[in-house]
């Protein structure tokens, strides 16, 4: 389903009104609802934006232009400059894709990342399609991907782009892996939360997870299938999980907590496009704040459909 271009609904639905009023003015903006947006733990911080493109306004909203560590929702970024700058793709480019999007395997991230020029992806990308809150990690850590700064409001806006504007190469590339995203990410971690866990098929989803360790507490899956073997190029770095514990950084969100972000399409003909960004409190479990930002899915996801 295509909608009218991106401009034009921010220009007809004024981002100000949206962001200042928050997430009740926004569901009274369309009518009654059965439910209402759901209430934030203690000591979590949560960002969210849901856009109904049959509608054509956004339909819940809090704190929209909040930043946060990108963790690998950045990897959409990666895959649209990488995908937009070449004609054709090498067999093996394409491998490192499917499983970068669909497995959220960081070896493959950090491979385009150093090729293509760190923190330029995102600048590039920011310019691009005009996203006024993603910004390349500080300089005293270049490589480290999972360090970009963005906003549920211009992860929103990224999905916007690859559905109206994006070359039917790149948008059918990209969304295709993430319809297909796997149970399990390379590094053991399940990425079936959020979205995954909270919402009916179909739905198209790129996670986030950071501030966890290298190792789950239980590893997801089991067998090749569910758990793919992870793709380490020559120099390759650790995993972001294992260089976010690493770091002593500034300028980071939320440096120190850990990070949960659910983000993809919802629904027949990609009605709905939802980003859940969360922050939770310093040494929270993987599983606690997995209830958390599922609960939150759960909630939010039953205000606006």
């Amino acid at each position: 389903m295509r909608t009218k271009p991106w401009a034009a609904v921010v220009a007809a639905v004024p981002l100000a009104a949206v962001c200042v009023a928050g997430p009740s003015a926004a569901a009274a903006s369309s009518g009654p609802r059965t439910a209402q947006p759901p209430a934030v733990p203690a000591g979590t911080t949560a960002s969210w934006l849901v856009y109904d493109r049959k509608a054509g306004k956004f339909v819940a909203t809090r704190n929209a232009h909040r930043k946060f560590r990108s963790a690998s929702v950045v990897k959409l970024l990666i895959a649209i400059d990488y995908l937009e700058r070449r004609k054709t793709v090498p067999a093996n480019d394409a491998r490192l894709l499917k499983v970068m999007l669909r497995s959220s395997d960081d070896h493959a991230a950090t491979t385009f990342w150093n090729r293509d020029g760190k923190g330029a992806i995102v600048e590039r990308m920011a310019r691009r399609l005009g996203l006024s809150d993603t910004a390349p990690p500080p300089a005293s850590k270049p490589g480290f991907w999972g360090y970009t700064s963005l906003s549920a409001y211009d992860i929103v806006r990224t999905y916007r782009y690859l559905l109206d504007t994006a070359a039917p190469r790149v948008r059918d590339t990209i969304l295709g892996h993430l319809r297909n995203s796997t149970p399990c990410g390379t590094d053991g971690f399940d990425q079936y939360f959020g979205i995954p866990r909270a919402v009916p098929k179909p739905w198209a989803v790129k996670q986030g997870w950071s501030g966890f360790g290298d190792v789950p507490p239980t590893k997801c899956g089991t067998g090749a299938a569910a758990n793919p073997v992870p793709l380490r190029a020559p120099g390759a770095d650790l995993s972001i999980s294992g260089v976010a514990s690493r770091a002593t950084g500034s300028g980071v969100p939320d440096y120190g907590r850990p990070v949960l972000h659910t983000t993809g399409l919802l629904g027949k003909d990609d009605r709905f496009i939802m980003a859940v960004l969360t922050a939770h409190p310093a040494g929270g479990t993987w599983s606690s704040s997995v209830k958390r930002v599922t609960q939150l899915t759960q909630g939010l996801y039953r205000s606006v459909s």
